[in-house]
């Protein structure tokens, strides 16, 4: 197998654990080859600089190399701009992370996701759009992995009515429901990723919600169970 050499690309840590007894086996998104594995090795030894680096959502330039599957990080630089997550925004950014990890697979290169991924983590350091970034950041993966949403449209062909509701089937799509949970409206501002009334945000939710747990066929998100206790904790202060 050719030896393969990677310098300075732009990547995220999604997540990391130990391996053997001063490395780290890390998670990484990277811009321009998808998702990866990489051992970093040696970075758990107290003289070690680099551990304190390899954080979630510090923006890095990483290089490594090797001939395995699994590559050796070689380098790694902190680039720019430095985000801070903070508080509940914090948490919502490893659901971010573990929805890269359920969906994308790895060495599949998807830069838009990157983009995308940068963006999320911009909207959600700022703490004052922390719903209309994770909804934003849910739409454009499932557009980006090919379960994007005909929100234009219903089963039948017919444009979304922004005076009528509407029942939504994944298999399907929406069908015109009197008592269906979604107003076209609210459809409408979705597709135009337009999140300034809450009423839209509280419909976007359900409607990823019930997209994202159905192609996980049941199998649950850690980081959601941990963002709705701590989302019960700050309601309750």
């Amino acid at each position: 197998m050719t030896e393969t050499a990677v310098y300075l690309q732009p990547a995220f840590i999604l997540q990391h654990r130990k391996y053997r007894e001063t490395s780290l086996i890390i998670d990484v998104l990277t811009r321009d080859f998808g998702r990866l594995s990489l051992v970093a090795k040696g970075v758990k030894k107290s003289k070690s600089k680099t551990a304190g680096v390899l954080q979630p959502f510090i923006p890095l330039l990483i290089s490594y190399l090797g001939k395995a599957e699994l590559k050796t990080l070689t380098d790694v630089e902190i680039a720019q701009p430095l985000m801070q997550l903070k508080g509940l925004a914090f948490y919502c950014g490893f659901y971010v992370n573990e929805l890269i990890g359920r969906f994308l697979h790895k060495y599949d290169p998807h830069p838009e996701v990157f983009a995308d991924y940068q963006e999320c983590l911009s909207r959600l350091s700022s703490g004052s759009d922390i719903e209309a970034a994770l909804r934003i950041f849910e739409l454009n993966l499932m557009d980006h992995i090919g379960y994007g949403l005909q929100l234009e449209y219903d089963v039948n062909g017919a444009s979304i009515n922004p005076s009528k509701h509407y029942a939504f089937n994944v298999r399907h799509g929406f069908v015109e429901a009197a008592d269906g949970y979604f107003s076209g409206k609210a459809l409408l501002a979705i597709k135009s990723r337009t999140f300034t009334d809450p009423l839209v945000l509280s419909e976007a939710k359900m409607l990823m919600r019930t997209v994202i747990d159905a192609h996980l066929q049941g199998k649950p998100l850690k980081s959601r169970t941990v963002i709705n206790k701590i989302s019960s904790t700050l309601k309750n202060e």
